[in-house]
């Protein structure tokens, strides 16, 4: 397939913003739906002619019983025929909504990406492709302004922010289903998209109708003016960084001089608080605008010692001159458990459990899976330490607290993430992947190893 055979802006956005990198990995969420299908269908034919590795990953959220069913076997027999390695996860959306007291949409949504962003660590994916398009891009900023929203919401969703990638965010709803059409693909629906009692089901079924009728050009025109804002927006953000970059770790925790923050303008200010609270955590901060107010005030005030309490169990903390930006609480740890040789081990306050079996080398390991040569004493799973060091297949020698700060592992669960030692050092990062120099040869004796996540069982097929 050539470039001009290819639907909408899809080219000319993924070259723009660096979307298939020669030689990566990159991680596609499919729903099963249109969209999605399209999706996986377009970066299958772009890794063979750019030449990069292409996983999917598929979440049932447990919401539609039996048409939740037969999406996932839909994805799993699309995977299967097309060849393209695929992780299915689950999750019971509904009870965790309850018990969170959340909405459905909002739980759905932080579940289905912890799942992405865990499975793309398991697979060593430097990209997750995402199939929002521009129609959803409409609806998004239209969602925004309804609830309030300053520049950033008004501009819709970035094409690409961090590890994630939009490559059909210029493309529409219909061009996606003519694609569909003219490869004769297939692809299955979800009734609960017809649902309004959702808002966003509502403006995709009842307001954007009737802004076609008051202009039949309404979402190219809307599309115009998100990438416009979206570029001031980016400029914006780009001051905000500089600003940001005037930080300094101190251990875990983030500390800024005070009148960096004061001094920069009120459309930078809040923006430089946002990014050093991405830089704290995962980067989503769910901070409201009112929130960065906050801490910006924290900064142009007198209090030598005021405290900004922020969702996510963080706050910032002006001590005289400067703003510490941590976190209310120590962090959980998890307790040092021996690795079960034959069977599952999972420590007590752990994110991942781990399986272990003695085997035979293979000539090639399946995605997410090691061969670890014999052990050196008794192996354990527990808490990162001082010092930890671990290289990577294909990377440098990192300290795990710096691996972990690159990759925006969230602060409060750093030392819930398991790591895998022997009186020789750390043989595995859970997440990651394993110390090189550990691995075995194939034909070798070894142990088999694998880590999953014991609250949302998944599955590589």
């Amino acid at each position: 397939m050539t470039a001009s055979q290819l639907p909408g802006g899809f080219a000319a956005l993924t070259r723009e913003y660096a979307m298939l990198p020669p030689g990566g990995r990159i991680l596609c969420a499919v729903s099963g739906g249109a969209d999605s299908v399209c999706l996986l269908h377009l970066l299958r034919r772009q890794a063979e002619e750019v030449g990069f590795s292409l996983f999917a990953a598929h979440y049932d959220h447990q919401l539609r019983g039996e048409e939740s069913t037969r999406d996932a076997s839909f994805v799993e027999n699309l995977c299967w025929e097309w060849q393209i390695p695929l992780t299915l996860g689950r999750g019971d959306v509904a009870e965790e909504a309850r018990r969170r007291r959340a909405g459905l949409e909002e739980t759905a949504r932080e579940m289905r990406y912890a799942f992405l962003e865990e499975t793309a660590r398991t697979l060593d994916c430097s990209l997750i492709a995402t199939a929002h398009n521009a129609d959803d891009n409409v609806e998004t900023a239209l969602l925004h302004l309804i609830r309030g929203a300053g520049l950033q919401g008004l501009s819709g969703m970035a094409p690409r922010r961090g590890a994630l990638i939009r490559p059909l965010l210029s493309t529409g709803r219909a061009e996606i289903v003519e694609y569909l059409r003219q490869e004769n693909l297939p692809y299955v629906e979800d009734s609960s998209n017809q649902d309004i009692t959702f808002t966003r089901n509502r403006i995709r079924h009842e307001v954007l109708p009737l802004l076609h009728q008051i202009n039949p050009q309404f979402s190219q025109r809307m599309g115009q003016t998100l990438r416009s804002l979206r570029a001031d927006h980016d400029f914006l953000t780009a001051q905000a960084a500089q600003v940001a970059q005037n930080a300094r770790w101190a251990e875990d925790d983030l500390v800024i001089e005070a009148r960096h923050i004061a001094q920069a303008p009120d459309a930078i200010a809040p923006r430089a608080v946002r990014w050093l609270l991405g830089m704290l955590g995962d980067g989503s901060d769910d901070c409201t605008a009112a929130h960065l107010s906050a801490v910006v005030e924290l900064a142009r005030g007198e209090d030598p010692s005021a405290v900004v309490f922020l969702p996510g169990g963080k706050m910032a903390q002006r001590v005289y001159r400067e703003l510490l930006f941590t976190t209310r609480q120590p962090p959980q740890a998890l307790t040092p458990a021996p690795l079960t040789l034959e069977g599952e081990t999972c420590p007590e306050g752990a994110l991942w459990a781990c399986r272990c079996r003695r085997t035979v080398c293979p000539a090639q390991s399946p995605p997410g899976v090691y061969y670890v040569a014999a052990f050196q004493g008794t192996p354990v799973l527990r808490p990162r330490q001082t010092g930890d060091e671990i290289r990577l297949p294909g990377r440098d020698t990192k300290t795990i607290k710096k691996l972990l700060i690159d990759h925006k592992f969230p602060r409060r669960d750093r030392d819930r993430l398991p790591v895998l030692a022997d009186e020789g050092g750390v043989v595995a990062l859970a997440g990651f992947g394993p110390e090189v120099t550990r691995l075995a040869q194939p034909g070798e004796a070894a142990y088999e190893i694998s880590f999953y996540l014991p609250s949302t069982p998944h599955k590589t097929v």
